[in-house]
């Protein structure tokens, strides 16, 4: 069986991030760019149930300019067979992205293709669902692991209190969410295989974006703390400034 995970190019959860001159973008000046920490997850889990299987192939796909490649070349060294690269220029319209993978991946034999739940950029958790939708394939969101038996994938999602499942016919979407499963670290051996792997580069079917990203704005300085008293005497006016001014309670 194919796996077909999709992943995204995004600024290191621990970066620090400033905006540009124009307001409207992230200034990459010193900024690791990293795989979409969700989007490793759906990968791992990619991984494993391909070597569950004992055969398969999982192939990844990304939207972005010519350095997404160097993502792609990270999940074949963790063990992915290919990659594509649909060079274009990714925006905030979800339904645009989901358009363009669409484009690429409708005609596509593979069965099951994986998305992270988020993306850790822009954090809308449309792709996925969007992509289902226009492919006309199930979709799972949430996922924290799977199993497929013959044409039916079985999810296990975390809810309050407890966890879920769900069967779901192939050929089926899912979006993954953290599991117990940690991603891989890439061997110096996958490392070295990965640059003999195929890494195919075309460009992406181009849709209009309807949702554009007017301004970015750093957030507001924190305001220095103040310190109402010591002890059992300060509780009244804490609790009379958490109340009125800082409406909290």
């Amino acid at each position: 069986m194919q796996i077909i995970v999709c992943l995204k190019r995004v600024p290191d959860t621990e970066t620090r991030i400033r905006v540009d001159s124009s307001g409207t973008r992230v200034d990459s000046t010193g900024v690791k760019w990293v795989v979409s920490p969700y989007d490793e997850y759906a990968l791992e889990l990619a991984l494993r149930a391909k070597e569950g299987a004992g055969a398969g192939e999982v192939a990844l796909v990304s939207f972005g300019d010519a350095s997404a490649q160097e993502v792609l070349r990270k999940g074949l060294a963790m063990g992915a067979d290919s990659a594509v690269l649909l060079t274009g220029e990714p925006t905030m319209d979800g339904l645009a992205t989901a358009k363009t993978l669409a484009a690429e991946l409708k005609d596509s034999p593979a069965p099951l293709v994986l998305f992270g739940v988020r993306a850790a950029d822009d954090d809308q958790q449309q792709v996925g669902p969007m992509f289902a939708v226009l492919t006309g394939r199930a979709c799972v969101t949430g996922v924290a692991s799977f199993s497929v038996q013959g044409d039916v994938v079985t999810c296990e999602r975390e809810v309050e209190r407890g966890s879920e499942v769900i069967e779901v016919r192939l050929p089926a979407v899912l979006t993954v969410t953290k599991g117990e499963h940690e991603p891989r670290l890439a061997s110096l051996k996958g490392i070295m295989a990965a640059k003999k792997k195929p890494l195919v580069e075309k460009p992406a079917v181009a849709h209009p974006a309807r949702v554009q990203l007017k301004a970015l704005a750093e957030p507001p300085p924190r305001p220095a703390g103040r310190v109402v008293g010591q002890g059992a005497d300060a509780v009244p006016e804490l609790v009379r400034l958490l109340r009125e001014e800082a409406k909290a309670i």
